[in-house]
């Protein structure tokens, strides 16, 4: 009997063993394979250098396919509803990658021609990175799972994407030719990118090539849906789930009700998301096609450009001059109603898009009730839309409105003097619109007056909606603070917005942000005033909102900063984008709750 328990923990050691060595040899493989990518597409090589990737690719694909078979033979038990979806692509493709490796075919013919497809090289790189990907993330999850403070795990991951994307700018292929990119000036647009802001040092058009403007594009779209997000989508949907302690974090960010809905919420992020984008990129398209001197191509490439830029509230773009470029900026009005859209449904936040999904389905199935005289029992809901719904589409209206009116009034004379009626409404909107945390320019901001640029600054601070691609401080934490004043000059001992009373910790929390960003933007303005003495307080305190809140805006700062002032303001774009709460909370140990009270007492305000 003791024999056999020996016997049985020995062989669990055995394969415990077998089974860490080969899930590393696969995750350093996959890590090769990517590298092999980024060089292939990254540099000019020569035949040489050309073998070496191609071989890496080969090691790669064998690799792959015989953990496939593996897996197929030996875990088929395993494979559930979650993955087979997965499996049955990743399958597919390793089929079609296969066929002209076995079975050649020399004739020319219809077959010959798919076979050609399947042996493209651009179809295999495809199939290694899905895998490479499949599997290195499977590698984080391994990782997340050991109760990982999910506050360092987001802070790591952001920063790790930062210094990859970097690296991608660096590359040659990357920026035009002749032009070298500092090392200062890559690691500040990564940061910029992935953090949705758009200040830019350089012309984003006149120094980086495609494939450098396609890397900025991947940036903002992973920065915009949240690195835990793409984390998660893989862990959950793909290789069947994550721990528990990752999963509360991972709910709470995303506005899931229930851990059974994280799936279909998940699910809903990505598919609202990229639908979006592409509807918001069709409507573009149609807005500029044959008006911009651009081959189909570059129609398509802009198109999609901004309209990700728009949606991920980025404000990057592709023509110098930002959307105040005179190609762009005259006879486009249809142009710049379809950015202000995608700026406002991208800071509206997930949760209130989770909660739009709820009402569509709920009413939607109510109204085919009555048209089908169906009797089918539906949960009541009193109050369908939520208070966080409320809060930001009450709030985001209101700002949109007054912006709206208040740019029109102070720079109707002005900024817009000279402009048809309908131009000025149009782009009044738009700058109404856009520092709340776009960041795109139609106008040359030093032209605006003293009194727009407090305002605009005051939107930048505001920003747009809680867990959204907006930063600021959310419209959410200044509905609440705005609460919380109301309720002292009324003597009510609670705070009441929308009928609801508002939780204490709420409370608690948005006090802690409005002060947390107030102290963050002083200190970091104070930084800026010491190292950049030549350059006026007032654009280095517009640069200081606009990088803490993510915007973009910038009083044409950006490019007169030296070294030290650039990693100055990409500390303080990482720091608004992942949330200075956050950063605190990766690195101080939480402090666990006495068991005992002590005395309450008053403190003297005012």
């Amino acid at each position: 009997m003791k024999n056999n328990i020996l016997d049985n923990i020995i062989t669990q050691t055995l394969k415990n063993r077998i089974s860490f060595w080969y899930k590393l040899i696969i995750f350093l493989i996959s890590a090769l394979n990517i590298a092999a990518c980024v060089i292939d597409y990254g540099f000019v090589l020569n035949d040489k250098e050309q073998n070496v990737i191609l071989n890496i690719y080969n090691v790669a694909w064998w690799c792959y396919f015989i953990t496939f078979l593996v897996r197929i033979v030996f875990q088929w038990k395993m494979i559930n509803r979650k993955t087979i979806s997965l499996t049955t692509i990743t399958g597919l493709l390793l089929l079609f990658s296969a066929l002209p490796k076995f079975i050649p075919i020399t004739e020319v013919s219809a077959l010959y021609n798919i076979w050609q497809f399947f042996s493209n090289k651009h179809f295999i790189i495809l199939t290694l990175l899905l895998f490479a990907a499949l599997e290195v993330s499977s590698g984080i999850i391994n990782f997340i799972n050991k109760k990982t403070n999910p506050a360092l795990l987001m802070t790591v991951c952001f920063a790790i994407i930062i210094l990859f994307g970097a690296l991608l700018l660096l590359l040659p292929r990357s920026t035009q030719e002749h032009i070298v990119l500092p090392v200062a000036d890559a690691i500040f647009i990564s940061t910029s990118a992935v953090c949705v802001t758009g200040l830019s040092t350089v012309d984003i058009a006149q120094t980086f090539t495609y494939e450098g403007q396609i890397v900025i594009a991947l940036l903002i779209q992973i920065g915009g849906l949240g690195i835990m997000t793409i984390t998660s989508f893989f862990a959950i949907f793909f290789m069947g789930g994550t721990g528990l302690f990752n999963q509360f974090a991972l709910r709470d960010m995303i506005g899931s009700e229930t851990f059974s809905s994280l799936i279909s919420t998940l699910l809903y992020i990505l598919g609202f998301t990229f639908i979006i984008e592409a509807i918001g990129a069709f409507f573009i398209w149609l807005s500029i096609h044959g008006t911009m001197n651009m081959n189909l191509h570059q129609e398509i490439f802009f198109s999609i450009f901004h309209s990700i830029s728009a949606f991920c509230n980025a404000g990057f773009s592709t023509l110098s001059g930002n959307l105040g470029n005179p190609t762009i900026m005259y006879n486009h009005n249809a142009f710049y109603i379809i950015i202000s859209t995608l700026i406002v449904l991208g800071g509206l936040g997930f949760p209130i898009l989770m909660n739009f999904k709820k009402m569509l389905s709920y009413k939607s199935g109510k109204f085919f009730d009555k048209i089908f005289r169906r009797k089918k029992q539906r949960p009541f809901y009193s109050h369908i839309a939520n208070i966080n719904t409320k809060i930001v589409l009450s709030m985001t209206a209101i700002l949109i409105v007054v912006g709206t009116i208040i740019i029109a009034i102070s720079e109707w004379n002005g900024a817009f003097a000279g402009m048809p009626f309908f131009d000025k409404i149009v782009q009044s909107l738009f700058n109404a619109i856009a520092p709340r945390t776009a960041g795109f320019n139609s106008i040359d901001l030093t032209q605006f007056s003293l009194i727009t640029i407090i305002f605009y600054s005051f939107l930048m601070w505001i920003g747009g909606g809680s867990q959204s691609t907006a930063g600021g401080i959310k419209v959410n934490t200044f509905a609440v603070a705005m609460g919380n004043f109301f309720s002292v000059i009324k003597g009510q001992k609670d705070v009441r917005l929308f009928n609801r009373e508002i939780e204490s910790d709420s409370i608690r929390r948005a006090s802690a942000v409005i002060f947390g960003s107030m102290l963050t933007i002083l200190i970091f303005f104070i930084g800026l005033v010491i190292m950049e003495p030549n350059i006026s307080a007032k654009g280095l305190l517009f640069e200081t909102i606009s990088a803490f809140s993510t915007v973009g805006s910038s009083l044409n700062v950006t490019p007169l900063l030296s070294d030290g002032s650039k990693i100055w303001v990409t500390i303080l774009m990482f720091i608004g984008r992942v949330g200075l709460i956050t950063v605190l909370m990766s690195f101080v140990k939480h402090s666990e709750t006495p068991k005992y009270r002590l005395p309450k007492d008053n403190v003297i305000i005012n």
